[in-house]
């Protein structure tokens, strides 16, 4: 079989600037979201895109407008009617948006219910935050419905309500979403919105602060740290009965991921071995093909997680047949529905034996939301002239989905990427399998201890493991690294290996593209 497509199976999520091409969606998921409630007129969004257009937001997936913002920027004012949206909006108009003010109000986030569940409010609560930053603002205010409160106003009042849903007691699809963005109650409004009976006209006053506003200057140019947040997979094998228990597990620890706001989760080499347990097929190189028949499946499902759990996944990776030629491919997920792959370049003698894998010849590097990354699997950590090479293209974070059968082998993992942290200036972060295979040949056993790494000074963890599991246990650890220190450090730390190379007496010269290049 050929290549897959991987545009096939992309999402194709966009966060954007709202236009006035998209005032019939816009309306009709109005209409959808808040029914029988007035809609905007088009004077109104075209005074909004007018006033402010980059507080007018709007997330597209595949073509289709699945979520939308609005907002404009005011100078507080503590006797501000905050409890009058209309005025405090100049009724949909936003005439009134003052670039230079120190709060931005929020006034409408929308979800088509086809595409609930997506963590899509969430993006847009960190494009407004992101806003905030960038403008240098204090906060964020906003009036919120609570449309649970109907189904609970005869027997409690709206303040019994809302405390009841900040103690987790109660669910509401409005507050919820907002207590979980880091907004915190200010008051209770009553006639907000009375027409809106399902809140019973009530609202929330809430406020988001920026902690990064700096009071004396009236811009912030640069941030001073630039914290991603990982979570790494230390996967069990086990047996399953079918390709929903393998599905059901990655959700599980995606899902977790991103209940802690993590940017990234990682997953091991070749976790999806697991799915040999529910088959019959037994000779390992006719296994590794059957396995490569799951791909289009995995590619779904993890494109659908990622964009579903707003998070960049590393997938492990997968056996996939190009050309009747059997590659390890390792697959980046990202948050916004598209992917990118990395061939496995050093094929080790076992899987050379056992599954007949043939190597790749290319080293990416990617771009994301979080900056350049590159992925290594497994044995590929060893060589440290693949570091080299994505250091060169400007990676700074390293993802190495391995599996190991023994702690030796494991410890040729640990150690070579300590290594090339030192080397490189770049963190390194290792996913391994725990847990048995019983009759999955040459995937029978597992040991792991995955953790994340820095390179070895003062300004990071003292033995540079900045997080690590226990050995050989389900778990995932999850831990902020910060890009901006590794830069510095790349330029003024106790050591300097990259600068301080001896490219008078060596080099690495690579192939790519049919071109000769060099590090």
């Amino acid at each position: 079989m050929p290549a897959l497509d991987l545009s096939e199976f992309e999402w194709k999520t966009v966060l954007r600037k709202l236009t006035i091409d998209d005032f019939q969606e816009l309306i009709a998921l109005q209409e959808l979201c808040f029914p029988g409630m007035a809609v905007w007129d088009i004077a109104q969004i075209e005074s909004q895109i007018a006033n402010f257009p980059e507080g007018q937001l709007c997330i597209e997936i595949d073509g289709q407008l699945a979520a939308t913002s609005s907002s404009l920027m005011l100078l507080y004012d503590p006797d501000m009617a905050w409890y009058d949206w209309k005025k405090v909006a100049d009724d949909g108009y936003i005439r009134n948006h003052n670039p230079k003010g120190d709060t931005l109000y929020g006034i409408e986030i929308m979800v088509h219910p086809d595409f609930r569940g997506m963590k899509l409010a969430r993006r847009l609560y960190e494009a407004r935050k992101e806003i905030c930053r960038q403008k240098n603002l204090r906060r964020i205010i906003i009036g919120g419905r609570i449309p649970g409160y109907s189904e609970h106003a005869d027997k409690l009042t709206a303040r019994e309500y809302v405390d009841q849903v900040f103690d987790k007691k109660l669910y509401d699809p409005v507050l919820t979403a907002q207590i979980a963005n880091g907004f915190f109650l200010q008051g209770l409004i009553s006639n907000y919105f009375p027409t809106d009976t399902h809140s019973k006209g009530y609202a929330t006053f809430l406020e988001w602060k920026n902690l990064d506003y700096l009071p004396k200057s009236k811009r912030r140019v640069a941030h001073t740290i630039e914290p991603i947040r990982l979570a790494v997979v230390q996967y069990e094998m086990r047996q399953i009965s079918g390709f929903e228990d393998f599905a059901r597990q990655c959700e599980f620890f995606i899902d977790t991921a991103s209940e802690y706001h993590s940017d990234f989760v990682v997953f091991p080499e070749l976790f999806t071995t697991q799915l040999l347990s529910c088959t019959s097929v037994t000779r390992p190189g006719h296994a590794a093909r059957h396995l490569a028949e799951y791909t289009p499946q995995y590619l779904d499902l993890l494109t659908e997680l990622a964009v579903k759990y707003d998070i960049n996944i590393i997938g492990g990776s997968q056996f996939v047949i190009e050309n009747e030629t059997l590659y390890n491919i390792s697959y980046l997920f990202r948050r916004d529905g598209t992917l990118g792959k990395q061939y496995k370049i050093h094929i080790t003698p076992s899987e050379r034996k056992w599954w007949g894998v043939s190597p790749g010849d290319r080293v990416e590097v990617f771009d994301t939301d979080c900056g350049r990354v590159a992925i290594l699997i497994c044995y590929d950590i060893e060589f440290p002239e693949l570091v080299r090479i994505a250091a060169q293209k400007g990676a700074q974070i390293i993802f190495v989905p391995f599996n190991t059968d023994t702690r030796h082998g494991y410890l040729r993992i640990r150690h070579c990427a300590l290594a090339r942290c030192v080397e490189n200036h770049v963190y390194v972060a290792v996913s391994g399998c725990t847990g048995n295979l019983p009759f999955v040949e040459n995937s029978d056993i597992h040991y792991a201890q995955s953790a994340i790494f820095t390179p070895a000074d003062a300004e990071f963890a003292r033995d540079a493991i900045a997080a690590e599991c226990n050995a050989n246990i389900e778990t995932m650890i999850i831990h902020d690294v910060d890009l901006e220190q590794v830069r510095r450090h790349k330029l003024g730390g106790s050591v300097q290996n990259w600068n301080d190379r001896r490219r008078d007496l060596y080099k690495v010269v690579y192939k790519e593209d049919g071109e000769d290049r060099e590090v």
